[in-house]
Order: structure tokens, then C-alpha cells, then sequence
């Protein structure tokens, strides 16, 4: 399906591209992960729920995709993306929105419900993680399975500042293809976007790579806070997701009225890994909020 592209000029002075796939009453309003990484990745999956009569809305956030790409580090914090977010979403009259936050999105999410509450109708916060020292922790594990030698090169590497390594980069692609799509092939959708990527936002709050955070949101915790979201709140996860079970869980026992689904034969992209038993379980969701 092609969607509608909308360019919207932002209070920076800078334009961001929104996508909008169908017309319907109820909207879906995505934030994709990253940060840095442009919405097709995200949008094209998601845009098989405009033939079942929602309106889906996605945007490349600033700095990636088809939108500016300023070169300038401040710029790339958490309160000015969840500005943006509620510029996009007021550009294009959208009213209550059900707010999909996909990995970073989930950050991105939690504090949009957080700083808007009268503006979420419901909040599902995919394969993403609100308490980001016990995601390092978690991430430590991950590396742990691929043995002390391999490990020990990786912190070796890291120290050293030489992560483009082949063997380095070894080890950071088995941990994706375990951790972040466990398809033999990933999907063209996937791998455009993550041939665009934005590294420069994605250095400042994230770090260098997925198993790495050294940025701007290293020691970002809202777990303590999310009890605020009241509204319905779906957690989703794959079993083998890099940002784990772990992390969804306590995002699910901090808010009052959520539900949480793993999939077992997923990672960190079940809308492409296990597809039907995903749009099933969040159809079903978004049918009864």
C-alpha cells in the first residue's frame, strides 16, 4: 500500500516526512526504533492494518529517512523527540492516538504517555525496555553465551575504540541475527532501513551498537514512573529479543492496566518473524480499547 506523504515543518525550523496508510476512525500512531533508523523498517508491515479499517500514521523522525538531517548533536535528547512527536501529531489533526512504540520507540512512548497523557487512547510498547541499567545488565548476559574468549575480545575491542574489527563485527552480527531477526533472510524493508541509518543520533543517546550503551540515555529509568499510564497498555516481546523478557516484564508490572504477549519464535522483530500471531494479538487489543 503507498501512503500519503505529508512534509511538516517543526518549531527547530527543520521538516520531518509522515506517512499515512488509510483512512480509518481509529489511528495507529508509530514510533519506530533507532533512534536514527527511518519508519519503513516499521511502517510497511504495519500498514496491512489500513485494510482492516484503521488509519496508520508513521513518521521518519528528525534526522533520518526522508527528513533533515541537521548535524547537530543537541538536538538528539528524549524531551525534544517526544516535542516532535506531539508536533506530528497535531500537524496532521490526529486526535487520540493508540501510540505503537517500537524499541527506542518504547522510550520515546513511555514518555510521550507520561508528558501527554489526554492525547494516548492506549499504549503498546513493543520489544523495548523503560529501565535502561537493568537492559545493560541484560545485554551483558546476551554477550555472555558467546563464551569468555569471545566476550573478553569484544571489551578488548571496545576499549580500544577498534569496532570495526572483523572480528568484532563478527560477533556483533551473530548477536543480531540471535537477538534482532532470527530469519534466515531479513526482509528488503528491514535492510534498506538499516542501510540508511542515521548513526549520528543514534551515537549520542544510544552508543555504537545494539549490545553498547555509552549515550546520553546510559542511566534513564522510568520504570518508577509508569504507573502514571493508566490507559489500556499491551507489552509485546519476542522470547529471544535483545531488549529481553526481563525488560518487558517490568514494563508490564509497572503499568495498572496492561497485558503482555511473548512470542516464542521471535527476537526483537515478531511483526516479521511470527507476523499472523502478531497483527492477531495486536488487532485483538486495539478491538476493545
Amino acid at each position: 500500500m503507498t501512503p500519503k506523504v505529508e512534509r511538516i515543518r517543526l518549531a527547530e525550523g527543520f521538516e520531518v516526512a509522515a506517512y499515512v496508510y488509510g483512512n480509518g476512525p481509529e489511528t495507529l500512531f508509530l514510533a519506530n526504533g533507532g533512534p536514527g533508523l527511518p519508519s519503513l523498517y516499521l511502517r510497511e508491515p504495519h500498514a496491512v492494518l489500513a485494510g482492516r479499517g484503521y488509519r496508520v500514521v508513521a513518521w521518519d523522525q528528525l534526522g533520518c529517512g526522508a527528513s533533515d538531517r541537521p548535524d547537530n548533536p543537541a538536538l538528539w535528547t528524549l524531551e525534544r523527540y517526544v516535542a516532535e512527536a506531539e508536533q506530528v501529531r497535531g500537524a496532521l489533526d490526529l486526535g487520540q492516538v493508540h501510540f505503537l512504540g517500537h524499541s527506542w520507540g518504547t522510550w520515546l512512548g513511555t514518555e510521550y504517555c507520561l508528558t501527554h497523557p489526554d492525547k494516548v487512547k492506549s499504549y503498546i510498547a513493543a520489544d523495548g525496555a523503560c529501565d535502561i541499567p537493568h537492559l545493560i545488565g541484560e545485554l551483558q548476559r546476551l554477550r555472555g553465551a558467546l563464551g569468555p574468549e569471545t566476550v573478553a575480545m569484544m571489551v578488548a575491542r571496545e576499549a580500544e575504540g577498534s569496532l570495526d574489527h572483523p572480528e568484532y563485527k563478527a560477533a556483533i552480527a551473530l548477536l543480531n541475527y540471535r537477538h534482532v531477526c532470527r530469519l534466515a533472510e531479513w526482509p528488503a524493508s528491514l535492510t534498506e532501513a538499516l542501510a540508511d541509518w542515521n548513526i549520528g543520533p543514534y551515537q549520542t543517546m544510544q552508543g555504537p551498537n545494539e549490545f553498547t550503551y555509552t549515550g546520553n540515555m546510559k542511566a534513564w529509568n522510568r520504570i518508577p514512573a509508569m504507573d502514571a499510564i493508566t490507559v489500556p497498555a499491551l507489552v509485546l516481546c519476542g522470547r529471544y529479543d535483545e531488549l529481553t523478557p526481563a525488560c518487558s516484564y517490568l514494563m508490564h508490572a509497572a503499568m495498572p492496566n496492561s497485558h503482555i504477549r511473548v512470542f516464542e519464535q521471535s527476537s526483537h522483530m515478531p511483526f516479521y518473524e511470527q507476523p499472523e500471531a502478531y497483527f492477531d494479538t495486536l488487532e485483538a487489543f486495539l478491538s476493545v480499547v
